[in-house]
């Protein structure tokens, strides 16, 4: 059990979001989840994928509260919104 610990514990997000590996997957992942309209899974793997992207423009190397935080503030406001929407006030 230790060692998963430190595994998890030891990973690097940017790294693992860049491995092929995981691209790949991820791919056939959305495109099953498009064919059989799984919502909650395609909504899933955009806001994971957008909080990613957010995260790598606004670039924040050190905890500062500066214009990269506001970025970053601000873009996981409109990834919050944008799931809000589809999951509770768009009906299918």
């Amino acid at each position: 059990m230790r060692e998963a610990v430190d595994f998890i514990a030891g990973i690097d997000i940017a790294k693992l979001a860049a491995d092929p590996r995981v691209l790949v997957a991820t791919a056939i992942v959305a495109v099953i989840a498009v064919i059989m309209r799984w919502k909650f899974v395609i909504l899933l793997i955009f806001g994971i994928g957008a909080i990613l992207a957010v995260a790598r423009y606004s670039d924040l190397g050190e905890a500062a509260l500066d214009t990269r935080m506001y970025i970053f503030v601000g873009g996981a406001v409109a990834v919050g919104v944008v799931l809000i929407y589809f999951l509770f006030i768009k009906g299918d």
